[in-house]
């Protein structure tokens, strides 16, 4: 079978696609022919040994795919042959074979497309840990996204509105702030020609953000935090800007705000039954058309270290996915 190797740790440029051993379900496990491997920005990161999982080399990227069940090894399982399914992986998903624990399997629903099913795991997953479950975001509260016309800011500008929030999408260009309001945002900020800190207070009236969801890190959070609502939620998410913040602590003393870790990989592991929950939520709104998660580019496989490169340049909209 065709699978893409990163065979050393030097950038996109390092990955190929070569043949190897078709893969073998052992007890518990299902093989699952992959239709859809979706990409996020933590893989460029991996490609470089810089992201804190670092798989040993060669390793395959993706780490999230759908497909379909074609063999099941020894034991009971909850999925059959021929079933459409989505899972997280961490890593190794660009392959045309992958094997994967059976219960890590959720069905997709009729209705949501490969492609789509393949990108929901991360971003959604982590919309949903974070400002449903750490952030406690409620119904009329004010929510600030940054970084959001990435993959996983789009996914909590979305999960924002279905919980109810007033959404604020901050992005680096008037193009991507218009993808934002097409998935829903209420108000739009450029904090590349607008302060961040003084937009963010502008937009709320003097109040601030009741949850900032910060995905950029970098030069962004602190100014984002000087703008939070009384006992507001910072929500550290990822550091795409490729800087990882230090905070003046007396900010969350003055705002009686909190700084709150959003580690969804690891929430996975400590409760898996409450991920395929979560899944199981997200695409049941998908195929209800309640959520429209946004491809921005779909590559084959052979052109897997081009998908790659769009995400290290930081010019996805969405979710980049490669089809296999």
């Amino acid at each position: 079978m065709k699978a893409a190797l990163c065979k050393s740790l030097d950038g996109p440029d390092a990955i190929v696609v070569e043949d190897v051993p078709d893969p073998v379900a052992g007890p518990g496990e299902a093989v699952v022919r992959v239709r859809a491997a979706a990409l996020n920005f933590f893989d460029t990161l991996m490609t470089r040994g810089k992201y804190q999982h670092k798989p040993s080399v060669p390793f395959s990227p993706s780490g999230e795919i759908a497909g379909v069940v074609e063999a099941l090894g020894p034991g009971d399982h909850a999925v059959r042959p021929g079933v459409r399914v989505q899972a997280y992986l961490g890593w190794g998903g660009a392959r045309e074979r992958v094997v994967v624990r059976s219960d890590e399997l959720v069905p997709i629903p009729d209705g949501v497309s490969d492609e789509v099913a393949a990108g929901v795991s991360i971003t959604y997953g982590t919309a949903i840990h974070g400002l449903a479950e750490r952030g406690r975001l409620a119904a009329g509260e004010t929510l600030a996204v940054l970084g959001a016309s990435g993959g996983a800011g789009l996914a909590a500008v979305e999960i924002g509105k279905l919980l109810g929030a007033r959404v604020i999408a901050a992005a680096s260009s008037p193009g991507k702030l218009e993808v934002c309001r097409a998935h829903g945002a209420d108000l739009l900020l450029d904090y590349t020609s607008t302060d961040l800190k003084d937009g963010l207070r502008e937009l709320t009236g003097g109040r601030g953000a009741d949850v900032v969801y910060d995905c950029v890190g970098g030069p962004y959070s602190e100014p984002a935090v000087r703008a939070m609502a009384w006992q507001g939620r910072f929500l550290v998410v990822g550091f795409a800007a490729g800087e990882i913040p230090r905070l003046p602590l007396n900010l969350l003393l003055l705002k009686g705000c909190d700084a709150v870790g959003v580690f969804w990989g690891e929430s996975v592991k400590r409760d898996p039954a409450g991920h395929r929950a979560n899944m199981v939520k997200v695409l049941d709104w998908v195929a209800a058309g309640r959520l429209a998660p946004h491809v921005h580019a779909t590559y084959p496989l052979d052109r897997i270290a081009d998908a790659v490169r769009v995400l290290d340049g930081r010019a996805a909209t969405g979710k980049v996915v490669v089809l296999l």
